[in-house]
């Protein structure tokens, strides 16, 4: 105690004189000299700001040093604030001029006028000075490159030379090694940072895919969709026209609440088998099934790929792509399976419906729901992921929220194996061929590639929003139909993104919609123009029954023709 006492006596004091000391020194001098501050906005020609911008100033001539970091930078908005120490009597008669630069860019110099502010405690007088300045592009090295593997990707995706996941990742991999080798020695071959890289990764289209991956892997489980395509039949009683119309449109409706290219999956196999039963080439019923999908996944905003990339890039919810596209949509289902009823009735003519009870009956003991525990479980947190879809614009929540939470109940509720689910369910590629396609297009962005794009689209259609809407219409359409509407979508994005501020009346969405129809329903035109078409295509070859690129286009592309048309005649007629 006597110790303890001993040791407080000399702390305190100690104490003390430790929070004094400060005050026992003499006050710091304040720097002589003018305080100014430069603060503004650098942005492109439609005004959207451009973020590592390099700002500089001259003082008759000569370059300052900014009192934080030299040279500063704009930020993300494209704004900055820059302090400067100038020697007293510098201003206001001093010449300042402000220097801004950024690779791709060209630079800009732009006098400075200064208003006085008043005086800070130390008594040095306060300047302020405002500076926005609009910057033009400048095609560099850079620019070339990041189109040519952009060129390279699409190519070798088209051409079906790689799988398209390895495609993209050596694109991306391509753009971020030429930014820091070439890069590094010459900014003019810089293309996107690293940092930049990852900020252009959606990830809300990532976790979205992933949750909805779980999701309909652990449905799966249950032989839903199985039984669900035996009720076809069982509700057709051996009327093969309706069994087809019906197939039809549980895979329009099945599509549009799920990724389409599972709903393929899991119908495909027992769509052969009733069409084995039959006795009718299998084609004729999965050809309708396949665009059915891709009709019907066009309506909401989960129901494909194309339509989450817009979603999320646009902000866009669920509910707006239904009531945009619902109507759209069903036209065009409406007429694309009447026409394909008319197409196979050969086919379906030939088929021998003799036993019908015996066949309901097989089928009945063949596609079962095997766990309807699982499945009463499945379809209530599915619908629960619907409902919150339904009220996430109002709940300003991202989709890829509900879906997550979604999965995770549903894996934590059925005790699944999360790990057999992730290694099984989840179509990996996919999620990084996304990864990989975002980087190679902020590339694009980055260096100048989709701004030139966007306006020529702009300059064809002579800012007139009806022959805009065309024209994304139908240039979505083809090249969807060419190449895998994946890729050229997320191409789109920046590019409507600019024509919507561009065009006068487009701030409605309308281009938005142009474009999820061309992209959709454009992909149905060819065997790789959509991902649903690649897997359908490649499960028949596996079960024996070869489609050839040719023969799927004389089945899909007047159909196509026809939802192309509807659309067009929707979307001039309602915006």
């Amino acid at each position: 105690m006597r110790r303890s006492g001993w040791i407080g006596g000399i702390l305190g004091p100690l104490a003390l004189l430790v929070a004094w000391f400060p005050a026992l020194l003499p006050a710091a001098a304040a720097q002589p000299g003018d305080r100014l501050t430069v603060f503004g906005v650098a942005s492109d020609a439609q005004g959207k700001g451009i973020k590592e911008v390099a700002v500089e100033l001259l003082v008759n001539g000569q370059p300052v040093p900014a009192m934080e970091k030299d040279p500063p930078e704009t930020g993300r908005s494209g704004s900055f604030v820059a302090h400067y120490l100038l020697p007293p009597g510098t201003l206001p008669a001093a010449a300042l001029t402000l220097r801004v630069s950024k690779p791709s860019w060209e630079a800009r110099e732009m006098p400075l006028s200064v208003v006085f502010a008043g005086t800070d405690a130390q008594g040095r007088r306060l300047f302020e000075a405002e500076a926005d300045l609009t910057l033009a592009r400048r095609t560099t090295p850079a620019f070339w490159l990041a189109t040519l593997v952009l060129l390279l990707v699409y190519v070798l995706i088209a051409a079906e030379v790689m799988h398209r996941t390895l495609a993209a990742f050596l694109g991306a991999s391509l753009v971020l090694f030429i930014s820091y080798t070439l890069g590094t020695f010459d900014t003019r071959y810089f293309i996107v940072s690293f940092e930049d890289a990852m900020h252009a990764i959606d990830l809300n289209v990532i976790f979205l895919l992933l949750g909805m991956m779980i999701i309909v892997g652990v449905l799966k489980k249950t032989g839903l969709f199985q039984w669900l395509a035996y009720k076809a039949y069982a509700l057709a009683r051996g009327n093969i026209f309706l069994l087809s119309l019906i197939l039809q449109c549980i895979t329009a409706v099945a599509s549009a609440f799920l990724d389409n290219v599972t709903t393929m999956l899991l119908l495909l196999p027992v769509t052969i088998e009733i069409a084995v039963t039959l006795k009718v080439n299998p084609l004729t019923l999965v050809i309708p099934e396949v665009f059915a999908s891709n009709v019907g996944g066009t309506a909401t905003l989960i129901g494909d790929p194309p339509n989450i990339l817009i979603g999320s890039y646009a902000k866009l919810t669920f509910v707006q792509f239904v009531l945009n596209l619902g109507l759209a949509v069903l036209a065009c289902l409406v007429v694309s399976s009447l026409w394909y009823l008319w197409w196979y009735k050969k086919g379906y003519l030939e088929a021998e419906v003799r036993d019908v009870e015996r066949t309901i009956a097989f089928l009945r003991h063949e596609y079962q729901i095997t766990d309807r525990r699982l499945a009463a479980l499945g379809l209530g947190v599915l619908a629960f992921v619907i409902a919150l879809f339904l009220l996430h614009g109002l709940l300003h929540m991202e989709p890829s929220i509900a879906a997550m939470l979604g999965a995770m109940l549903l894996l934590t509720l059925s005790r699944t194996d999360i790990v057999e689910m992730l290694e099984h369910e989840v179509e990996w590629p996919t999620l990084i061929f996304f990864m990989g396609l975002f980087i190679v297009i902020a590339g694009a962005e980055e260096t100048g590639l989709i701004q030139l794009l966007a306006e020529g689209v702009r300059d064809l259609s002579r800012g007139n929003l009806a022959l805009a809407v065309v024209l994304i219409l139908w240039v979505s359409a083809v090249a969807s139909a060419i190449i895998d509407n994946i890729p050229f979508t997320a191409t789109m994005l920046p590019i409507v993104a600019f024509l919507n501020v561009a065009i006068p009346g487009a701030e409605s969405g309308v281009l938005w919609w142009a474009l999820a129809l061309g992209a959709c329903l454009g992909g149905n035109a060819t065997m790789i123009g959509a991902s649903a078409n690649v897997v359908t295509v490649g499960l028949m070859e596996k079960a024996g029954y070869h489609i050839s690129f040719l023969g799927y286009i004389r089945a899909c592309w007047l159909p196509t023709l026809f939802t192309i048309i509807i659309s067009m005649a929707y979307l001039l007629l309602f915006y």
